[in-house]
């Protein structure tokens, strides 16, 4: 063997030694990819700005209650395209995991707060998207 071609695959195996375990690190280090839960509600026409509120603050309180929702944001349609097909409030509860969400569908208290929105009287439909976000940069 030449002593380019040795030096060659010492560098190369150097550096697998080296990097090998760094990427393994990495690896292992890597967090588990959030689910992003999107909930869009629809509510009645004679829904009243306070049994809204009721009903959002129910929602709110699942972020603290179940384990492993990171996030909870909600807030009102204000575009302008007229596409939301008269769906209004948006409430998107961001968790840890698919097993954390996956968790949180039969949880008591999520199945309560379910109780008491068919109670409400107010509520008219809603759809359900999940995700798990990328990013560009």
């Amino acid at each position: 063997m030449s002593r380019v071609a040795a030096l060659v695959l010492t560098l190369a195996l150097g550096g697998a030694v080296v990097i090998g375990p760094l990427v393994g690190a990495a690896v292992a280090q890597a967090p588990s990819q959030a689910v992003r839960h999107v909930v869009v509600f629809k509510y009645k026409a004679g829904a009243t700005p306070a049994q809204i509120q009721k009903v959002t603050d129910a929602f709110r309180a699942l972020a603290t209650s179940i384990p492993g929702i990171t996030a909870f944001e909600d807030g009102v349609n204000n575009s302008p395209e007229g596409l939301n097909q008269g769906f209004t409030h948006v409430y998107m509860l961001t968790f840890t995991n698919a097993a954390a969400r996956d968790a949180y569908l039969p949880h008591p208290e999520h199945k309560k707060f379910g109780q008491l929105l068919g109670q409400s009287g107010i509520f008219d439909g809603a759809f359900v998207v999940d995700y798990t976000p990328t990013t560009t940069r």
